[in-house]
């Protein structure tokens, strides 16, 4: 598998506290497979690519990679020989990472759409990686993310080369729904569960990304208490503002408030609400909003039209990506949620 790249290395940020703790613990550990598991917005792919970087550096510590080896550099800029990256397609783009010279060729003719699963080709490939020697005699790495976008042809190619792994080589895998993954794949891999950090350490961190107090502690509620999650709600131009004012623009049928969101910002931000709704018909606290700017609920009201609208957004989840014209996906996503607000 091709991961050539050309341009500068990108400045690295610092690792959040927690993360940095988790890794110093994972490297003073043997494993030849390790499996990364917990919800989105807590640090896997950054976790991922820092043990990687510790295995193949010229000079690691306890607390990981050097960061100016020449294998780090080489990581940085995206070239090094001993390190294979499994991500689908689009994941890769976003992230930086180069496709290999056949993919990005037919990308460019339009032969296909770049992938949104992690194709069993380029899993071939990382197989033949595994079995090639050292570059630069420090082993090599195998780092797969998101691990469940692996289809089950593809995880079954993995299947005997993770289990008996030739030469020197290791693999992590990176995974926000590793219940998806084949329990095969799952029982090959010495598992990890992402830590939670405490409220106060996310929020000094998403202070330290650039983030004021309130609109940090807003946007870290939203999230769920996923401080990456978080720093990606205010990266994506969204007004933190709005997310108090979301449940009650949704209960009035206001599209206006997410006309500019994508689809899964919408759905997403649908979920928690209607999530939070139901805690409060069981008599429990709200995750994602403050109770006050929740539409008024009466536990003896009925909650079948929350449990329709829960199980109608999850069918929605699945056919987000299909191109619907937008404004009237919006439009019938908040008319489907005013409907079962105001029933309820």
């Amino acid at each position: 598998m091709s991961i050539a790249a050309q341009g500068e290395a990108p400045t690295r940020a610092p690792l959040p506290p927690w993360t940095a703790r988790q890794l110093t613990a994972l490297l003073a550990q043997r494993g030849h497979a390790w499996l990364l598991a917990g919800p989105s917005g807590l640090g896997q792919y950054s976790l991922a690519l820092e043990m990687v970087r510790a295995w193949l550096c010229n000079e690691p510590t306890g607390q990981g990679a050097c960061g100016i080896c020449g294998s780090c550099h080489a990581i940085d800029v995206r070239t090094h020989a001993d390190l294979c990256v499994l991500m689908p397609e689009t994941v890769m783009l976003d992230l930086g990472w180069p496709l290999s010279e056949k993919a990005q060729s037919d990308i460019d003719d339009k032969k296909r759409k770049a992938s949104k699963e992690i194709r069993v080709e380029a899993m071939r490939d990382a197989v033949e990686f595994s079995q090639r020697t050292s570059a630069r005699g420090r082993g090599k790495a195998v780092l797969i993310f998101p691990a469940e976008r692996m289809n089950n042809v593809t995880a079954n190619a993995l299947l005997k080369t993770l289990e008996e792994p030739p030469g020197d080589v290791k693999f992590v895998l990176a995974s926000e729904a590793a219940h998806q993954l084949l329990p095969t794949i799952r029982s090959r891999c010495l598992g990890h569960n992402m830590v939670w950090p405490g409220g106060d350490e996310s929020l000094n961190w998403l202070q330290a990304q650039g983030l004021a107090p309130e609109p940090a502690q807003t946007l870290l509620k939203a999230a769920g208490g996923r401080p990456d999650d978080a720093l990606l709600f205010a990266q994506s131009g969204r007004d933190p503002k709005s997310w108090a004012a979301l449940p009650r623009a949704i209960q009035r049928g206001d599209v206006s408030l997410v006309k500019d969101w994508t689809p899964m910002q919408t759905i997403d931000a649908l979920h928690k609400l209607c999530h939070d709704l139901l805690a409060l018909k069981t008599g429990a606290q709200p995750r994602f909003f403050d109770a006050a700017d929740l539409p008024k609920t009466s536990v003896a009201s009925p909650v079948a039209p929350l449990t329709q609208w829960a199980r109608a957004l999850t069918a929605a989840t699945r056919t987000m990506e299909h191109p619907f014209n937008p404004g009237l996906m919006q439009e019938a996503l908040v008319n489907q949620a005013q409907h079962a607000i105001n029933a309820s």
